[in-house]
């Protein structure tokens, strides 16, 4: 495609393309990595001191509107995702390939396995993007999943495994309270140690725990994940995964990541008190 004259991307799409690859988390480039390219791929560094997405953004779009051609901008996506560049790091390559692919399919393009750019189905919509770019991350980060979430079912999700992704990410709320109440318990013990309430206060708390409607709360949050964990982790776990037969429907996985996005705000906010 370099050899043909591109039209130029309007701003928008330049920018969602540099928020994709300058991400602040992983797997964005590093403002290192970005200087580097930028300097490889033959294109001006107007801002370098700006953050990574605006300095991306602006080195992109002079150069763009100097050519008057988008060329430069496929040049560099094409720069930065040689797989040579991601010899030791190859799930950071399918994870910055499928963030890149979601701005590019507005652009009736894709980054192949080859980490070349080449001509795809265009989208128009954001339900476009999303069924295009052919991932569950897509979809997560458009309902604003919570961080901690994806974080523990990274993996699962880049392989499109709902069961395990599922599994995952469950398991992620028990580490989370195992870290919070520093406890080695699991399950409904782990939830009966962090949020009983014979001896108060609570080892965790997700209120004031004062009035009746605060003690009510707390126990109805401690039921829910005691719930999560029966429903979604303990078939699974007794379950040998070439035996496993547990079917998990899109929506549904879906939905009960914004579950376990809910459980971990109320955790974000939770109070603790370590026992003796």
């Amino acid at each position: 495609m370099a050899t043909t004259r591109l039209p130029m991307w309007p701003a928008a799409n330049v920018e969602a393309l540099c928020a994709a690859l300058a991400s602040t988390d992983r797997p964005g480039l590093t403002g290192s990595e970005i200087g580097r390219l930028l300097a490889v791929v033959g294109i001006d560094d107007p801002a370098p001191t700006a953050n990574k997405r605006e300095r991306l953004w602006a080195a992109l779009m002079t150069r763009q509107q100097a050519d008057r051609a988008g060329n430069c901008v496929v040049r560099f996506i094409t720069e930065a995702m040689a797989p040579g560049r991601h010899v030791q790091d190859g799930t950071r390559f399918h994870a910055l390939r499928d963030a890149v692919n979601e701005p590019l399919a507005l652009m009736a393009l894709r980054v192949n396995e080859e980490g070349r750019v080449a001509r795809a189905t265009g989208a128009r919509t954001l339900d476009d993007v999303a069924r295009l770019a052919g991932r569950l991350r897509t979809e997560l980060t458009r309902r604003g999943v919570h961080p901690e979430v994806v974080r523990y079912c990274e993996e699962e999700i880049l392989r499109k495994s709902l069961f395990h992704a599922v599994f995952e990410a469950t398991k992620g709320v028990a580490e989370r309270l195992r870290s919070l109440s520093v406890s080695s318990l699991d399950g409904a013990d782990l939830v009966d140690h962090c949020f009983g309430t014979k001896s108060p206060p609570p080892v965790v708390r997700i209120n004031t725990f004062v009035t009746e409607t605060d003690v009510s709360e707390h126990k109805g949050f401690a039921n829910l994940l005691k719930g999560i964990f029966g429903t979604f982790r303990n078939p699974p776990a007794h379950t040998p995964r070439a035996a496993a037969r547990w079917d998990i429907t899109e929506p549904d996985a879906l939905d009960l990541f914004g579950t376990l996005s809910f459980t971990h705000r109320r955790l974000d906010k939770a109070t603790v008190t370590l026992r003796p």
